[in-house]
């Protein structure tokens, strides 16, 4: 069945229902995609989350989800585009140049409160101006930004860093060369532990699923010319740097992505954990997170 059938018939869909109909519940989570609701992808697996993207859309639009899903809310899904519901309000603030950015390169942006939206910059500062992205130094920025009242409001910017260190790019633990992440939108990472059963084992966001790394085989600290490897067991996880060095990575980073402060790590954590789709929904969801270049947007934005 699809929403204009649904519309057409005057037909009233329980949500448990749509276990028995991919192609509905497809369609449904694809207008929820467009609109801001829900991450890719739409894969007619009508599960908590889902359901609970469903419920905050139409709360937001004033109307009270049951367990059924009446006329009205599924006009409404094929009506919004993702201009009109929830427009966003973007100013020249690093937030809004960040939601600006990630629109111009058709990166998804989760628009419900309580959604939250990871972001790190590379070769940042604070401000979001770019800075030297100097090799082997903690020079770029692990941000959350949650959209509330329809603008974008940055919850944590913290000091990071997406590459390896001077250390893991002369002793790669890959052959092929140490990884650095290249630059895109990934949903790729669980709450777990980073260096499980060590004594440096700590909650983090931890590499499941594919990302797409740079090889440094010949060792210069650069992307250019590198090898593109894709793959889910990298170990690309999101973790603690431990308070090292700002001016020297050392083994703080074999390609994965550091906080360089622990505290701010800790803090990261219970801020995702706070997330709606984790608390709410299902603790094993998956995290989306996104990698830009700092000097690409203050080229594309400003």
């Amino acid at each position: 069945m699809k929403l204009q059938e649904v519309i057409a018939n005057g037909r009233t869909i329980h949500l448990k229902d749509l276990a028995f109909d991919a192609v509905l519940a497809g369609e449904i989570q694809t207008r929820l995609i467009t609109l801001g609701c829900l991450d890719a992808p739409a894969d007619g697996d009508f599960g908590p989350v889902s359901k609970l993207a469903l419920r905050l859309y139409a709360r937001q639009i004033g109307i009270q989800l049951d367990e059924t899903i009446e006329v009205l809310l599924a006009q409404s899904l094929l009506d919004f585009s993702a201009d009109t519901f929830m427009p966003l309000t973007l100013g020249n603030d690093f937030a809004s140049r960040i939601i600006r950015y990630m629109q111009l390169r058709n990166f998804w942006v989760a628009k419900l409160p309580g959604f939250l939206n990871i972001v790190y910059v590379e070769g940042a500062n604070e401000d979001g101006m770019p800075n030297a992205d100097e090799f082997n130094k903690f020079n770029d920025r692990r941000i959350v930004i949650e959209i509330a009242d329809n603008k974008p409001t940055i919850r944590m910017n913290v000091l990071a860093t997406t590459e390896p260190g001077r250390f893991f790019t002369d002793k790669p633990e890959n052959l092929l060369g140490a990884a650095r992440i290249a630059f895109g939108q990934y949903k790729s990472w669980r709450v777990g532990l980073h260096k499980a059963q060590t004594p440096s084992a700590h909650k983090a966001l931890v590499q499941v699923a594919n990302v797409s790394v740079h090889r440094d085989l010949n060792k210069d600290g650069k992307r250019t010319g590198d090898k593109i490897d894709v793959g889910s067991g990298f170990g690309i996880n999101q973790h603690s740097g431990f308070n090292a060095d700002p001016n020297n990575i050392g083994r703080a980073s074999a390609g994965c992505l550091v906080s360089r402060s622990t505290k701010d790590h800790e803090q990261f954590m219970k801020l995702v954990e706070t997330d709606r789709r984790f608390s709410e929904a299902s603790q094993g969801y998956k995290f989306i997170s996104t990698i830009i270049a700092g000097d690409d947007l203050k080229n594309k934005i400003g």
